[in-house]
């Protein structure tokens, strides 16, 4: 079962993506833009991104590029998170230097991050040896046959462990690098890095995996207007019929409407981004349960409870407990 990791105090910030002749470039790009770019809108202390390649030379990358980068396998052992952006072969055993590296960076703390493919890195350390984790569908056999000893997860969008972490598909890496963004810097952080990366607003991979996740421009789809309404009226009660009417659409037709935009429905929509105002909410103030149920939405602190559980795997005090134990470290 997937089990949401609290905050963590986080005090080396470096992050090493790994790159490899072969580079999956999709996976290498989103760790690059979740970790890699500068963030002057938060007012935060964020990560120290570099690259280190496993071979020397120019690499060739999926696409016909070449890129350069070095080979440091120091720089992997110090860091305070490791990325792999997939893996070029799941017939090639990793070299044994890089291996070496991720078990001595684990060693040390080291969060290890793997994105689709990447798994079977991880895998070969024996890291994951015992523990749960997941990949992309198309590689759940072979996952699960050549290391018996891993409890693969197909039916799930990522897996945190604590120190080791995994996604599924390659896109599934962006869900994993918010929830990562979320643990250290807290939910309204990582929503604004959604928001710049104009997420879609709910994804469900057969677990409560959500993002906080934004709403697209007025001008980039027709509901936008109306989720926007809705933000602003989270802690008033909201059925389907008043979106559909704020809408000027058939309850049915929006409903549909809205799956397509989202993925979701608007009741699962509308709870998910209470959950967040509630998380905002529990990390910045000291507000009772009451008042945080009354101001997200869910209307009783035993609602918000109950939803907050299903979502979080916790309890809103742990939550808070955990968030503000881990900010004071």
């Amino acid at each position: 079962m997937f089990v949401t990791i609290p905050p963590m105090r986080m005090p080396n910030r470096d992050v090493v993506a790994v790159v490899y002749d072969g580079l999956c470039t999709f996976e290498f790009g989103i760790a690059t833009e979740l970790f890699g770019l500068d963030r002057p809108e938060l007012d935060v202390d964020w990560y120290d991104f570099s690259v280190v390649s496993v071979d020397d030379g120019p690499i060739g990358t999926i696409g016909g590029m070449e890129l350069r980068a070095p080979v440091d396998f120091r720089r992997i052992e110090a860091a305070g998170t490791i990325i792999l952006p997939g893996w070029r072969s799941l017939a090639e055993t990793p070299p044994t230097r890089l291996l070496d590296a991720l078990r001595r960076a684990h060693d040390g703390g080291a969060r290890l991050v793997s994105i689709c493919s990447g798994v079977f890195v991880l895998a070969a350390t024996g890291l994951l040896d015992g523990f749960e984790a997941t990949t992309h569908w198309r590689y759940v056999e072979q996952l699960r046959s050549a290391f018996p000893q891993i409890e693969v997860r197909p039916d799930v969008l990522y897996v945190d462990n604590g120190q080791t972490l995994t996604s599924a598909g390659s896109a599934a890496g962006i869900d994993l690098g918010l929830h990562l963004i979320r643990r250290d810097f807290g939910a309204a952080v990582a929503n604004q890095v959604a928001r710049r990366l104009v997420l879609p607003a709910h994804r469900d991979g057969g677990q409560a995996q959500f993002i906080a996740a934004p709403i697209a421009q007025a001008d980039e789809h027709p509901l936008s207007a109306t989720l926007a309404w809705a933000l602003e009226r989270l802690h008033e009660p909201l059925s389907v019929d008043d979106l559909a009417r704020h809408a000027a659409m058939s309850e049915r037709t929006f409903v549909r409407r809205f799956a397509d935009a989202t993925g979701t429905t608007p009741h699962r929509w509308i709870s998910a981004q209470r959950i967040v105002v509630a998380q905002g909410l529990l990390e910045t103030t000291s507000l009772g349960m009451d008042d945080v149920a009354d101001h997200s939405g869910f209307g009783s602190a035993a609602n918000l409870r109950r939803h907050f559980e299903r979502a979080c795997h916790t309890t809103p005090t742990k939550y808070r407990a955990a968030f503000q134990s881990a900010s004071a470290g």
